[in-house]
């Protein structure tokens, strides 16, 4: 009898649809690069030369993340643009808040058994936050994973690379008693929290329920994307007395904004400053969430936080202004 013959194939990953998905990809890839590319899709690595000429001391500024359990929404909604925007938006902010330029993103996109329409959208997602933001898509790995997930399931990673003069690194050191917290709002829940608000949201409702306080679907409302703070970043951080920024992820308003405080500094914040977004207070009042847990989970309607000399204020507002952004002002630091 004749041994049962067994392939790549047979043991759950189809090299031929990798290909196909690389192909698929390219053109959306080559929209995000600019002359500093040296290479296209398809090497070993992803080669760029960056300008140096306006630095006088360049550092590197580099930060990693994924998307989280927001994907379950994204499988449950079947709608996978948006987590790729999600994921260079978040990856952006943690480096603009230190003072850097993104250059380039590099992603992880791995799945059980690769379907090339999902991977096409999720790539397509990082192509347009990359052209927003100016930052290049030089490389990714796609890895087909049998075993490892369900049917339908993926996972993301990505890497963002950037850069800053070292003069110009914003680490929060300036920061003084007196200086005041400028907020800037959110577009959502963004990238943090949702295996609470799952919990809640999902114990009640169907991802494709229209909640009319919500004024959208429970899943619409959950995947709105995570805003990117890099125009508002470049807008304001020249400014002398712009002393400190934080990206309100995973720990909320304070935990993320004592990360740029001197140990030696308070935040005192008034929590009723600003009008929580409807989805925050859905969650709140389904799931009896205590306020501790609202504080410590969620970014609560802000998104952004610039900690600036009271002085410049109205510099700051004014600049937020011009392009169209809203400033909340939230608390000072003691």
């Amino acid at each position: 009898m004749s041994k049962k013959k067994f392939t790549y194939k047979d043991a759950g990953v189809d090299i031929e649809a990798g290909e196909e998905m690389v192909e698929s990809i390219k053109g959306l890839v080559k929209e995000t690069h600019s002359d500093a590319v040296l290479h296209n899709i398809g090497g070993f690595g992803g080669f760029f030369r960056p300008n140096l000429s306006s630095y006088e001391d360049p550092v590197f500024v580099s930060s990693v993340d994924g998307v989280g359990t927001k994907l379950i929404v994204a499988f449950k909604s079947k709608k996978y643009d948006s987590v790729g925007q999600d994921l260079v938006n978040h990856c952006i902010n943690d480096i603009a808040v230190c003072g850097a330029d993104p250059l380039f993103f590099l992603d992880y996109f791995s799945t059980g058994k690769l379907e090339q329409e999902v991977g096409y959208q999720v790539v397509k997602g990082f192509s347009k936050a990359c052209k927003e933001n100016g930052v290049a898509l030089i490389g990714g790995e796609t890895a087909e994973m049998p075993d490892i997930y369900s049917e339908g399931e993926f996972d993301l990673a990505g890497t963002i690379v950037g850069m800053v003069d070292r003069k110009k690194v914003i680490d929060g050191s300036d920061i003084e008693k007196g200086n005041i917290l400028l907020g800037f709002r959110s577009t959502g829940l963004h990238t943090n929290g949702y295996s609470l608000a799952r919990k809640v949201l999902f114990s009640e409702y169907e991802v494709s329920d229209y909640v009319d306080k919500l004024g959208a679907t429970v899943g619409d409302a959950m995947l709105e994307v995570h805003k990117s703070y890099l125009p508002i970043i470049r807008k304001l951080r020249d400014l002398d007395g712009v002393n400190g920024f934080s990206h309100i992820t995973g720990g909320g308003i304070i935990g993320n904004t004592k990360r740029v405080v001197p140990d030696e500094l308070t935040i005192q914040l008034d929590w009723g400053a600003w009008h929580r977004p409807a989805i925050f207070e859905l969650i709140k009042d389904l799931g009896n969430v205590p306020e501790d847990d609202m504080r410590a989970t969620f970014n609560l309607g802000i998104g952004l936080i610039a900690v600036v000399d009271p002085k410049i204020a109205d510099q700051v507002k004014e600049s937020a202004a011009e392009i169209d952004e809203d400033i909340i002002e939230l608390g000072e630091i003691n």
